[in-house]
């Protein structure tokens, strides 16, 4: 039987109004420590975010989007926060912020393989 490994998920919202707390899952970030596995999987549907908040600057979503997956690779690129141990970058990208882009709460669960799981929670909570 093949070992399953304890991971921590969130989902990322975009939040535009942060007053009206409404908001679309856009992507999930995974980490699962004991294999070093922290990553990002997001899709940016365009349409169905116009449809939903009209004014939304999708250049800067990407953007701040693209700032997440730096500082999930831990390079240089990620800046300081880049250079921190794979959960506290995790800590530090799934922390209560009030900004257009925010995580949910973060789940457990348990795997096998980390990327796998990243791609089903993609796909079921995102697509």
């Amino acid at each position: 039987m093949q070992e399953r490994h304890l991971f921590e998920y969130a989902v990322i919202r975009v939040v535009p109004r942060v007053e009206r707390e409404e908001f679309l899952n856009v992507g999930v970030i995974l980490l699962c420590s004991s294999q070093g596995f922290l990553q990002i999987r997001y899709t940016l549907n365009e349409e169905r975010l116009r449809a939903a908040f009209g004014d939304l600057d999708m250049e800067e979503l990407r953007a701040r989007l693209q700032a997440f997956e730096k500082v999930c690779a831990g390079r240089r690129e990620g800046g300081p926060i880049g250079q921190l141990g794979t959960a506290s970058r995790f800590r530090w990208l799934t922390a209560n912020r009030s900004t257009i882009v925010q995580t949910s709460a973060v789940h457990p669960g348990r795997c096998i393989n980390p990327l796998e799981t990243l791609e089903k929670l993609h796909r079921d909570l995102v697509l």
